[in-house]
């Protein structure tokens, strides 16, 4: 009875020795597994299960076979015991004496062989998937030298790294504190602000700032185009090992394919990243034009089309060394580029040329007499314009682009900037099952703004429903910066409709500028009221008052500070009559200082721009979303206390 109990006593040793060292040895190289798989270690909806390396595998078997052979020792001694065979005892005593050396055996070999495994066989860093990854034996200090460079799971996997992302990524730390967020995207910079590169860096007297890609706002403060500094970010290859969470970005790749059934993400190098939560903020590419696209090398070698900071840098050394510049295109960028551009000929030789088909610049957002003002206050920027005008051919001679236009007029340039608006990036959608809008373009999303089941769309490649005014599709700051935050916290579970009405702005250099929200198309019927503008009505103004040179985050701090706006009829009745002097049908001979233009279908107000008019968003915004007929649009325009500033 004695030996029976030691054999027993001596059989539980012999498992808690084995489950003992088991667990040291997955203590002292399982930290890195840990973190790596504490989300995806199992099969689940979220991706594959990732797999345990063959040698742990060996470890795990034979340390629970000794526990198994223990279980067995346990009846082997009770028949002992029943039967009193002496024999069988003293057998079945040396077996189990054996049992816990095998197991501690081999650990021991599979400790060897994994730490053999660490220091003869590095991870390949071109590895063609993100699944190798888990091949590579777990350390508590990962050597990150040896480290692929491009982590192959994302809890939220962010595609592009404009402005949507910087939103979204923001939203769902603010959710999720320990988020880890990686961006990929086929830029070499960090994520950006965009609205500078056709703004105020092109008013900077100091040319060390724009090297750094820094600018001085209209008030004269001075920021970075970078959402945040390098420092803010993480090392992609270190993501996974941040126990508070961070964002790191994938510069310089593309990802080419989404398996929205495995949850997986490949890139342009076959890199694969399994993902939770995916978002597409791809935005959009410039659009060309067909006599560009077809001419010779020569002549492609000379033309920008807009878009990023790589195009501003090119066009700033450009202008710097060329005799003559040609501006094809007269929209918001067209227009803010040709002022800039006209600014910097002051200082020059240089000659800037606009030339687009319609009648005055943005001519196909705003009314006709407003255009053409706008065509007026360019040319005095210093270029010239040339409306109802377009390229018929192109060909490179004596070093020049000669651009033969419609009106038999031969143009020689130096160089040609095309900016005649995007074509939403959407390479994806075939390879990946997702739906595309064929008549405004971008992915088709819901109203959570999501295209598959974990895949949201953002930005300029996003169509979505507006309950109020149809199907869109927006390629402005502002929807990019609402979108993205909407993607963001519904990413982490906020399952939140989109309703917010976009906002866009245009400033042509410091002293004149407009917003708009909704529906703006110079072809609907309009009607506007002006007054005359003060000094505190310009772009310039606005930005000293606030300190902020981005307007979508100045019109959200009045949305988050001012009082709800008030019924619009019934506010109405509570402001002074509209001044004498002011018409809602203005002569093209006035002087549009400040005002608002209502845009109407159906005599229902569906867009309202405020000309040089600021900090009154809110109230346009409510006016296009009650979506109400008005008798009276002077009354209407009286929210707007055009005559504040007057003395």
């Amino acid at each position: 009875m004695f030996r029976i109990a030691g054999s027993v006593t001596a059989a539980r040793l012999t498992a808690a020795c084995c489950r003992t060292v088991t667990t040291k040895q997955f203590q002292v190289h399982g930290a890195s597994l840990h973190v790596l798989s504490s989300d995806t270690s199992r099969k689940t909806r979220h991706g594959p299960a990732h797999r345990t390396p063959p040698s742990w595998q060996s470890v795990r078997s034979m340390a629970s076979a000794g526990e198994s052979q223990s279980k067995i020792n346990y009846i082997f001694f009770g028949l002992a015991a029943l039967f009193g065979g002496g024999g069988i005892v003293y057998y079945m005593r040396e077996t189990s004496k054996d049992t816990p050396k095998k197991a501690a055996a081999a650990v021991s070999s599979a400790s060897k062989e994994a730490a053999e495994t660490v220091a003869e066989k590095p991870v390949p860093e071109t590895t063609k998937s993100g699944k190798k990854l888990l091949d590579a034996v777990p350390q508590s200090y990962p050597d990150f030298e040896v480290m692929p460079e491009i982590p192959g799971h994302a809890k939220y996997l962010l595609i592009g790294g404009g402005t949507a992302s910087f939103a979204a990524f923001r939203a769902i730390r603010a959710s999720d504190a320990k988020a880890q967020v990686l961006v990929v995207t086929e830029e070499e910079e960090l994520p950006y602000m965009r609205p500078p590169l056709s703004k105020e860096l092109w008013y900077s007297d100091e040319p060390e700032l724009v090297e750094k890609m820094k600018f001085k706002q209209w008030n004269g403060k001075e920021r970075s185009v970078f959402y945040n500094p390098p420092s803010f970010y993480v090392e992609p290859k270190e993501l996974a090992y941040q126990e508070n969470g961070g964002v790191a970005v994938v510069k310089g790749r593309k990802v080419m394919k989404l398996n929205p059934q495995k949850q997986v993400a490949v890139l342009d190098n076959g890199w694969e990243i399994f993902y939770d939560k995916v978002l597409i903020a791809t935005g959009g590419r410039p659009r060309n034009i067909p006599v560009f696209e077809r001419a010779s090398q020569e002549v492609k070698d000379r033309v920008t089309l807009f878009r990023g900071i790589k195009d501003f840098k090119r066009l700033d050394e450009v202008s710097k060394n060329a005799s003559s510049i040609v501006v094809v295109g007269g929209g918001f960028l067209g227009s803010e580029l040709t002022c800039a551009l006209g600014k910097r000929s002051r200082d020059s030789s240089l000659k800037v040329i606009q030339m687009f088909p319609e009648q005055g610049n943005m001519g196909k957002v705003l009314p006709e007499y407003l255009s053409q003002w706008t065509t007026a206050k360019v040319r005095e920027e210093g270029a010239t314009v040339k409306p109802e005008t377009f390229v018929k051919r192109a060909r490179f001679s004596d070093g020049k682009v000669i651009l033969k236009l419609n009106t038999g007029e031969e143009i020689s340039t130096d160089h040609v900037v095309v900016a005649v608006g995007l074509e939403p990036n959407t390479e994806l959608a075939k390879e990946s099952g997702l739906e595309v809008d064929d008549v405004h373009g971008g992915f088709r999303v819901n109203a959570e703004l999501e295209a598959r089941s974990d895949i949201w769309v953002a930005g300029d490649a996003s169509s979505f429903y507006d309950i109020k005014l149809g199907r869109r599709r927006v390629e402005h700051h502002d929807h990019a910066v609402v979108s993205g935050r909407l993607a963001g916290e519904n990413m982490t579970g906020a399952k939140k409709p989109y309703w917010h009405q976009s906002m866009f702005w245009s400033d042509l250099g410091p002293d004149v500028g407009y917003e708009a929200i909704g529906i703006v198309d110079s072809s609907l019927p309009t009607v506007a009221v002006f007054a005359k503008a003060t000094e505190k009505d310009t772009p310039r103004a606005v930005v000293e008052e606030t300190g902020e040179s981005l307007r979508s985050v100045t019109e959200t701090e009045a949305s988050a500070t001012d009082e709800p706006a008030p019924d619009v009829e019934a506010a109405a009745k509570l402001v002074a009559e509209v001044e004498a002097e002011n018409r809602v049908a203005p002569t093209p001979k006035e002087d549009y200082g400040k005002g608002v233009i209502f845009y109407l279908r159906d005599d229902i107000i569906v867009g309202v721009v405020l000309w040089n008019l600021f900090n009154r968003m809110p109230i346009a915004r409510k006016i296009v979303k009650e979506g109400k007929q008005h008798q009276d649009l002077a009354e209407v325009a009286k929210l707007f206390d055009l005559h504040a500033d007057e003395d």
